[in-house]
């Protein structure tokens, strides 16, 4: 057991790290999974060609139908969170995990590949805006930025883990993902049962972890709530906290989706601007490309002229690159704050992806239509890809759900999550499903173009919308 401190330099509640960290690297294997998941179709679109016999378009539309699950369980998984409590939600995520990993990789009927995506991506949904939020609400103020990056780091993780088992079935199988495998089951199948694994593992997990205390309050079981805070900042600080988190909520109002709108009236739409801020970090995030790279890494690279083997060895070096990335994340977030993060990370990625357009503009089509790219360009390509990943995951990757997590008031937070959970995923989707079509029809340079410009917008709405929030304690919150 940790020492347990009474309180940091600032005066705020230290508590039993020990303890935090434990509850943070069982929430956090639903970021693993919600980037398991999201990776494990890199390697298997050619299986998924030849089994159900895809169009491009009918390709980009399967794909990116996990996302469509995706939007639906992240606006459910806050609403609910509201009712049945955040460890509850994350049950249930874990068990969807499980189910669509299963039907996924033994589907030989589209019509039933199909719902089993949608129900994966509805598990990946609830889990990508639980599982920051969870630890929010459990992790003292002065490290919440970090523990709370550590969610990103286990989302890059379960992409790496997805890239490197898709690599090795891939091998395995005598370098063709189609070729049977074991107990004669075709290799890229196997790269989605393989998902269950780490479900199963969440699953149980999440019986050894307590429920949010500001959940408990919301729900008047204040005698646990008090309990769970005892555990994590000492009995010292407990009553003091508990009181803090009991006047964040109106004693006669229950949370509901209506309270994302501003009291008495007033504002764009009629929206509260912090979650107007929310939903911009929500689908910039996703406006720059950073997932044509994780889910199409594979066809990426192929198009840039390179072999299936050395295009998912290249999905496996963009993933270590981002796991170190977030490490920088974690040294300084809590030092020099959110909001200078996501700018540094604005101005990297506009000028990476214009070296990616620059490079892509320089190539030429093959015979059959591939892109080839010249020696040096080829090689100013990979840098380039490899920077802008490096500043996405030292910035807006895990800086965004680290400010999801914390930019809401108490009394509006799942309701902000529905909402912001819903326009992040769906802005995967629209990105992801128009990339195939976009690569073949308007080329990799236009498609890039797209994203830079992005990038180059999302630096100035940081600067006008968004409030740092390094050390302030969730109560202090305010919108």
């Amino acid at each position: 057991m940790n020492k347990m401190d009474s309180a940091g330099s600032g005066g705020e509640p230290v508590g039993n790290l020990g303890f935090v960290g434990g509850i943070v690297a069982v929430a956090t294997i639903g970021g693993f999974l919600f980037g398991y998941d999201s990776g494990a179709v890199n390697g298997t679109q050619g299986g998924l060609r030849a089994a159900f016999g895809l169009s491009d378009s009918g390709l980009g539309f399967t794909v990116a139908s996990l996302l469509i699950g995706c939007f639906i369980g992240a606006f459910f998984a806050g609403w609910l969170a509201d009712r049945l409590g955040r460890r509850n939600v994350m049950r249930m995520a874990a068990i969807l995990f499980t189910i669509g990993a299963l039907l996924q990789g033994f589907a030989h009927d589209w019509l039933l590949f199909l719902p089993a995506r949608l129900v994966g991506g509805m598990a990946v949904g609830a889990a990508s805006v639980l599982s920051p939020a969870y630890i929010s609400e459990i992790a003292p103020a002065h490290i919440r930025g970090r523990m709370s990056t550590v969610q990103q780091i286990m989302i890059i993780t379960g992409l790496t883990a997805a890239f490197v088992v898709n690599y090795f079935l891939q091998q395995a199988a005598g370098n063709d993902s189609l070729r049977p495998f074991w107990a004669g089951i075709a290799a890229w199948r196997w790269m989605y049962l393989m998902q269950a694994i780490p479900a199963v593992v969440f699953l149980l997990a999440l019986f050894v972890i307590p429920e949010s205390p500001r959940f408990l309050v919301l729900m008047k079981r204040e005698e646990e709530a008090l309990a769970v805070l005892t555990r994590l900042f000492g009995a010292a600080a407990a009553r003091p906290k508990l009181d803090e988190i009991r006047a964040s909520f109106s004693a006669d109002h229950r949370p509901r989706l209506a309270d994302v709108k501003t009291p008495g009236g007033g504002g764009f739409l009629g929206i509260r601007p912090v979650v107007w801020a929310g939903i911009m970090l929500a689908a910039f995030q996703q406006f720059v490309g950073i997932n044509i790279i994780f889910y199409y890494g594979e066809t990426l690279w192929k198009l840039a002229g390179v072999s299936e083997a050395v295009a998912l060895q290249r999905n496996i070096v963009s993933g270590v690159v981002s796991i170190a990335a977030c490490f920088l994340t974690i040294a300084v977030i809590d030092r020099i704050g959110r909001k200078p993060i996501l700018l540094i990370g604005s101005a990297g990625m506009a000028v990476t992806l214009f070296g990616m357009v620059f490079a892509f503009s320089q190539g030429s089509l093959g015979p059959t239509g591939e892109l080839a790219l010249p020696g040096n360009m080829g090689t100013l390509a990979l840098i380039a890809a490899n920077l802008y990943v490096i500043f996405f995951n030292f910035s807006w990757g895990p800086v965004m759900w680290v400010m999801l997590g914390e930019m809401f008031p108490n009394q509006i937070r799942g309701s902000a999550l529905a909402v912001c959970g819903f326009v992040q995923w769906f802005s995967n989707w629209l990105i992801t499903v128009s990339f195939p079509s976009m690569a073949s029809g308007l080329g990799l340079t236009v498609s890039y173009t797209v994203y830079a410009v992005s990038a180059v917008i999302s630096f100035f709405l940081v600067q006008r919308l968004i409030n740092e929030t390094r050390g302030r304690e969730l109560e202090q919150m305010e919108g």
